[in-house]
């Protein structure tokens, strides 16, 4: 069991083993919860949890699809709109 300290600033540094073991970098968030032990630390999810209810229908309908050739038109339409304007 490897120890650590907590910094003026109220920081404290996991463990490299630990951190690599679990995959976590900078930036990672983590939850703190008070248990009767101590303190716990779980990484945060990156998306909450989603029920199929909840997303249902957000998505296009068939009728509002595009085919691959009105895609590929846009995408013309744009980069010649953006070349005409300089940005290109």
């Amino acid at each position: 069991m490897e120890t650590t300290r907590l910094s003026t600033k109220g920081q404290i540094i996991l463990p490299k083993a630990i951190r690599e073991s679990h995959k976590w970098g900078p930036g990672t968030e983590f939850t703190v919860e008070e248990t009767a032990d101590g303190v716990l630390l779980r990484p945060s999810r990156y998306f909450p949890k989603t029920r199929v209810e909840d997303v249902y229908g957000c998505l296009a309908g068939p009728e509002k699809r595009k085919s691959i050739a009105e895609m590929d038109e846009a995408i013309t339409h744009e980069v010649r709109r953006r070349h005409e304007r300089g940005r290109y």
